[in-house]
């Protein structure tokens, strides 16, 4: 079984697609928005059951430059 997370991410003025195609080339994700408002990208994630969520988020893509700040939303059921 998986975790399905949503992880807002801010980047730095002007590197929104430049740290789009860096989490792109990871292929963690399923899938990846560019949005408006106060948060630039929105991206859903499949994390592994047992795997730590925010040891998962730190390790595999808070380490891409230009990424100021994250949002991680957890989700519990399917409607």
């Amino acid at each position: 079984m998986m975790n399905c997370v949503f992880i807002h991410l801010r980047c730095r003025p002007g590197s929104t697609y430049r740290v789009a195609d860096a989490l792109a080339l990871k292929e963690l994700h399923s899938e990846l928005y560019s949005t408006s408002g106060d948060w630039d990208l929105l991206m859903k994630v499949y994390i592994p059951e047992g795997q730590d969520v925010g040891r998962f988020i730190n390790d595999n893509f808070l380490d891409i430059e230009d990424i100021e700040r994250s949002l991680t939303t957890l989700t519990f059921k399917a409607f």
